[in-house]
């Protein structure tokens, strides 16, 4: 449990740190007995179609395939593409040496063993090359593996070329025994001696051949074993030779197929051009199950039956459009279009992440786009949770980026929005004049719940101050602070909302309840996407960090206790550093130690790297600095 303890000191922390809600000084001797609270609640789901129909403006979250020539390629959970895409956006160009060694190897492979090559395709060339490029770390070690099946189908080649010869030893021996068999019969002959039979009185007398020469000899009846058997071995031989070509072919060709659904298009014409010089019998068809993912890719897009030279062609195809599209792209970048530029950028990510046009893209060009995208999901954001004042903000922001921004379809959903937001206070009014206060209510709730920071709910608010109705809501928010549930205050926002408009101290609490239980939940969600990506330990620094500043919330105990086992490791390294550091007199060299193992586990832990900053605060205190070293700084 000591791997747990410096979670443990997170989630139960409470004095110094804030809450969800924070109370007034003055008020901290308010009535009542706080109660702890486990109100299980989630943020209300807006209903209705969202006003992008439902779509990420810079892809579709649907659209998780790709047309190469009229095949669809899968591209996998487009969250996590997005958040590879991402990424890479904010990654350098891959221009390094072993890069460049790597990729100019690729192109000696495939020069070794293409068919325009002078001399004719080298098969041995091109495969002693395999190992360089597989020892390059992005290359994933694909092609040692296209080594290694490249190596066991000449293998399997060698083995029935032995089975080819040992049948053609086999007919040699059946022929000579069909000869000596012939020849028996032909010339071992016996005179033939009489045979006597008796019928009756009388005796009958024929001449017969003896038992044990030409036909009826024992020797010729081996000789027709032994033809019969060889017929048996040549024919089982024959089979084996034929299922030991499939076999191997089959296990090459998925690998193919593995590595055309990776969108590994270089290793495919690497494999394709090595299958051709292994297997010269033209078969190519693919033996894949037809009812397979990969057989109806082909069969339901195009209509044929998949083949090697088909994998080549669309491998081809896609290094093409991969090419086209960044060099698209950088065209768009240069004319300010930076909607279409991030779209066509994204494709060529999507189609030919491990391609050169693609990781070779400078980082200053991607950074452009990064912004752009990062503004874009947040108008998205922003439009799903109806905040439309900022949307025009944002909306404004983004025509001054992109000149080609689409902005006609946030325009409209701004504009009916907020006029239905408009037109149900109006409603509101008329009613709580008519004496109808629950229609009344119904129609700002209404309007709160299309747009939650409409400046005419404030001039509603006199209105309403005096009904029961205001009174009850008002009643159920201080019961509900009292009680610190602050969940449920956040699931019912939009009903206090317009009832504490006219009281700075409720409202004050509720903006702070709003705007932190927010923060919590975008980094839940964050912090699922971390995990989802496999990374636990960011994850959980994710959420620890806020664990500090919201010890109450229970989703963010929750999670983190779910976290907790896989980052045991780094709780561990931190907590022990974290008592070194505390006790008196401080390690401080032990502590640093503890610190830069919590780093090594994981080198982006902020924790780590702020311990480690306070270590070497004491021992190299900037008072201790020779002069110079501060003038230069």
């Amino acid at each position: 449990m000591k791997t747990l303890s410096i979670a443990l000191l997170l989630a139960t922390a409470a004095v110094g740190f804030a809450q969800v809600y924070t109370p007034p000084a003055a008020n901290n001797n308010q009535g009542g007995t706080p109660t702890d609270t486990n109100t299980v609640t989630r943020p209300k789901q807006q209903g209705g179609a969202s006003p992008f129909g439902e779509e990420i403006p810079m892809l579709d979250p649907a659209a998780e395939t790709m047309t190469v020539g009229g095949v669809t390629i899968p591209l996998g959970d487009n969250r996590i593409l997005k958040a590879r895409f991402e990424k890479y956006l904010s990654q350098p160009e891959e221009d390094s040496e072993e890069a460049q060694i790597y990729r100019e190897t690729v192109r000696e492979i495939l020069a070794e063993v293409s068919p325009y090559r002078e001399g004719g395709p080298s098969l041995h060339g091109g495969w002693k090359l395999l190992p360089r490029a597989a020892a390059y770390p992005g290359d994933a070690r694909i092609c040692g593996s296209l080594a290694e099946a490249v190596y066991v189908a000449l293998l399997a080649k060698k083995d029935v070329n032995g089975l080819k010869r040992l049948n053609n030893e086999l007919e040699d021996e059946k022929q000579q025994a069909i000869k000596d068999g012939d020849w028996k019969t032909r010339h071992d002959r016996a005179p033939k001696v009489g045979e006597s039979t008796k019928t009756g009185n009388s005796e009958t007398t024929r001449q017969v051949a003896p038992i044990g020469h030409g036909e009826k000899s024992l020797e010729y009846a081996e000789y027709l074993r032994r033809i019969s058997e060889i017929e048996i071995l040549k024919k089982t031989n024959i089979v084996r030779t034929e299922a030991q070509v499939l076999q191997t072919k089959v296990q090459y060709q998925v690998n193919m197929v593995q590595w055309f659904s990776q969108r590994r298009f270089e290793h495919v014409l690497m494999a394709s051009r090595f299958y051709n010089q292994i297997w010269k019998d033209g078969d190519t068809t693919l033996h894949i199950d037809e009812n397979s993912d990969v057989s109806k890719l082909f069969t339901q897009s195009v209509g044929v039956s998949p083949t090697v030279a088909s994998l080549d062609s669309l491998s081809n195809e896609a290094i093409h459009e991969a090419d086209k599209a960044i060099e698209a792209f950088n065209y768009l970048l240069d004319q300010n279009e930076l909607h279409n530029a991030s779209q066509r950028l994204m494709e060529a990510f999507a189609l030919g992440e491990y391609l050169e046009p693609v990781a070779t893209l400078p980082r200053e060009r991607k950074r452009k786009v990064q912004h752009y995208v990062r503004d874009l999901n947040d108008l998205y954001g922003m439009m799903q949770a109806r905040d439309y004042t900022k949307a025009r903000i944002a909306v404004a922001s983004l025509k001054e980026q992109a000149r080609d921004f689409p902005s006609a379809k946030a325009d409209s959903a701004i504009a009916g929005y907020t006029l239905a937001s408009d037109l149900s206070i109006e409603k509101a009014k008329a009613h709580l004049v008519g004496g109808d206060s629950d229609k009344a209510a119904e129609e700002i709730k209404s309007a709160a719940e299309i747009w939650p920071t409409n400046p005419k709910l404030e001039e509603f608010k006199t209105l309403i101050a005096g009904s029961s109705g205001v009174v009850m809501a008002r009643n159920d928010f201080d019961r509900l602070l009292t009680e610190k549930n602050y969940r449920e205050i956040f699931k019912r926002q939009y009903e206090f909302a317009p009832v504490i408009m006219d009281d700075p101290a409720r409202l004050d609490a509720f903006t702070q309840i709003i705007e932190n239980i927010k923060r919590i939940e975008i980094a839940l969600n964050k912090a699922a996407e971390f995990a989802n990506l496999g990374s636990s330990h960011a994850a959980w620094e994710q959420l620890a960090e806020l664990r500090e500043e919201f010890p109450d919330d229970p989703n963010l105990g929750r999670e983190l206790e779910k976290l907790a086992p896989k980052v045991a490791d780094l709780t561990m390294a931190l907590d022990h550093a974290q008592r070194l550091e505390d006790r008196t007199p401080q390690q401080t060299g032990s502590a640093l130690a503890w610190y830069l193992k919590a780093r090594g586990i994981y080198p982006q832990s902020k924790f780590a790297e702020e311990g480690i900053q306070r270590m070497l605060d004491q021992v190299l205190p900037e008072e201790s600095l020779p002069p110079s070293a501060n003038a230069d700084e």
